[in-house]
């Protein structure tokens, strides 16, 4: 039976489900879309909560924990539901722990050379459809047996819904560019937050509790299953590994490989898939190309390359129906993990390449953040033909895409560029007044030891200057690079190497470069990094002076300056004579002669509190 997807249709008739709606049907312009849901006597028993009303909703919080207690109940040797935190709203967070003879323990799976493969879903909680699709995986592999193959080797760990705050803040019209289900999550955490800018700054309690969770498990390999924005096209399937210059070599040329693999899996099993992240050059016209994907640390996947694992980023496509949308990720997730068993020692001897690579990054260049390298290659891109249009309500252009399939030729970005990077230190020494920035690496894992006594030595760090804030808050704050545009962090202010003599008290944390979270540690200190601390403002308040000097002081004091320092005056006069701002400005004139003083230097507005250390000698250490 051939339903429409204008339909909703909520019943199980004859085991076959209606159809599904979304409030804001009539914006997406689409054709009839799903055919109904059959299924066997021996589905119906353990049919997903979305199964049974074939894809038009998605269960809520209770009911998706209840479907997994009952699949744990009935298979406690392989399941294990465990808690690693609270939300803010104080939801539990949960893994799903999937192992073929309940070996539980992730130090005993490592032991027994089993791959851990962690899948993330619902961060964005209006897109939970990795979340449905993992329902239906874990009872195919420990209820139905259908898939328990997938188990041979690796151990299947998922996060039903990361953002659960979100989830339950359910709505019609939560999305407006997706095609159902009828009642889907919100973006953003219980403060309004999104997670998934949040994995290096770590500001909220969900993010807290990955960390310390993520570190108990150590994962083989990491998947964070989303919904994309964004064009039209043929493909309900697009994804990337990420294969940056953070990704050991030899972890890139395998995940280059399997890439390939996943789309051959996914197009041989009913839908259309492409290993591309499709963000477009230009947004109203495809034809100009695919840029190159860029992934810092405060996205998931960014983040987890740090720690040297690979990651990938699913992204369903919006307006596909729902059930093509969850069936898609389910054979996603389902051909990765038949290469990660097939390649589970291939895939651990890889991690632990990484561990150690990570460990000899001092005296390394360090790539911080990276664009687009400029070249391009062709590629052949299943999109719908479409044009654009002059728009008389919005003035500008309208893209109006039709459903007649065209597959065009279409440049896509290759290799990428370093746009900022620092040679790594030996070690870092951040004093211990900073107590938030050596938070944030302690709930990252990273190894710090503390100054057992006051420590005075010259060393290297930074001056910074020029700094921009972005007005409007950006993920609750206002950093200094501008919102999601963080490839070139310098335009936004500049920090350039210093030595200054510096003390740092007892119980200032130092870190050292030779341990495996070393990028952990170098994108959150060093501050070029796009998601670095003094990035994030975590740093603001060096740049605020705290002593000024009165005007009728500084008058004598400029008079002081120029007399004994001929260049200074000549510096002041050409100042005036070119800056007419600068000139009709009293407060201006004065401050040059107290920011170039010894009082104002003393204000050390700029002065980077973290040092970098080429050697550990002399430093009181302890743990």
């Amino acid at each position: 039976m051939k339903m429409s997807w204008m339909g909703l249709g909520l019943g199980v008739i004859s085991g076959v489900a209606g159809g599904q709606t979304v409030a804001h049907e009539s914006l997406l312009g689409r054709p009839a879309g799903p055919t109904g849901c059959h299924w066997t006597a021996g589905q119906q028993e353990w049919l997903t909560p979305s199964e049974k009303g074939c894809y038009a909703t998605t269960p809520d919080y209770d009911e998706t924990m209840g479907y997994l207690r009952r699949v744990q109940g009935a298979a406690p040797g392989q399941v294990k539901i465990e808690g690693f935190g609270k939300t803010g709203e104080g939801r539990e967070l949960d893994v799903v722990v999937v192992s073929k003879d309940g070996l539980f323990d992730p130090a005993a799976i490592h032991a027994a050379k089993r791959p851990i493969v962690l899948v993330q879903n619902s961060i964005h909680a209006g897109e939970m459809d990795g979340k449905d699709s993992c329902l239906a995986l874990l009872r195919d592999m420990v209820i139905l047996k259908t898939k328990a193959k997938l188990l041979e080797r690796a151990v299947f760990v998922f996060i039903p819904m990361y953002n659960a705050d979100g989830h339950e803040r359910r709505g019609a019209f939560n999305r407006i560019n997706q095609d159902g289900p009828a009642q889907m999550g919100w973006r953003g955490n219980g403060t309004n937050l999104n997670l998934n800018r949040d994995y290096l700054k770590a500001d909220t309690p969900e993010a807290k509790a990955f960390m310390g969770m993520y570190q108990r498990w150590n994962p083989d390999f990491f998947v964070d299953d989303h919904v994309t924005d964004g064009a039209d096209f043929q493909y309900d399937v697009t994804f990337s590994i990420d294969d940056g210059p953070n990704v050991p070599k030899a972890t890139a040329a395998w995940a280059d490989k399997v890439g390939p693999e996943i789309v051959r899996y996914i197009d041989g099993h009913g839908h259309v898939g492409l290993d591309t992240y499709v963000e477009l050059l230009d947004e109203k016209d495809l034809r100009k190309g695919i840029a190159i994907y860029d992934d810092p640390p405060r996205f998931s996947t960014g983040y987890v390359t740090l720690t040297g694992r690979p990651a990938m980023l699913i992204e369903l496509h919006m307006l596909k129906d729902y059930k093509v949308r969850v069936e898609g990720n389910y054979e996603a997730l389902v051909g990765l993990l038949e290469i990660v068993n097939r390649d589970a020692d291939k895939l651990l001897a890889l991690n632990a390449a990484a561990d150690e690579e990570n460990t000899r990054w001092a005296g390394k260049v360090y790539p911080l953040a990276i664009g687009a390298s400029g070249k391009t290659e062709p590629i052949a891109f299943k999109g719908y033909a479409y044009k654009t249009a002059k728009s008389e309500v919005s003035g500008g252009d309208w893209v109006q895409y039709s459903h007649v399939e065209e597959t065009m030729t279409i440049p896509q970005q290759v290799g990428y560029k370093v746009e900022a990077s620092a040679v790594a230190p030996v070690a870092y020494i951040v004093p211990r007044q900073w107590v938030d920035v050596i938070d944030r690496l302690a709930a990252h894992g990273v190894a710090m030891e503390r100054t057992t006594a006051a420590w005075t030595a010259a060393v290297d760090t930074y001056k910074c200057s020029g700094m921009q804030w972005q007005e409007p808050p950006f993920e609750g704050r206002h950093p200094t690079f501008n919102g999601e545009a963080s490839r070139n962090p310098g335009k936004y202010g500049e920090c350039v190497t210093v030595k200054e003599t510096r003390t740092f008290p007892a119980g200032s944390a130092v870190v050292k470069i030779d341990q495996r979270l070393a990028p952990v540690a170098m994108s959150w200190l060093e501050p070029a990094g796009p998601d670095s601390a003094l990035q994030w403002g975590l740093f603001d308040s060096i740049f605020e002076q705290k002593e000024y000097g009165e005007a009728y002081v500084v008058e004598r004091l400029a008079r002081e300056m120029m007399a004994a320092d001929p260049k200074l005056k000549a510096e002041f006069e050409a100042k005036v004579a070119a800056d007419p701002v600068f000139a009709k400005s009293a407060a201006a004139r004065l401050d040059f002669f107290y920011q170039r003083s010894e009082f104002g230097k003393a204000n050390g507005v700029g002065a980077y509190p973290v040092g970098r250390l080429d050697s550990l000698a002399g430093v009181p250490l302890g743990r």
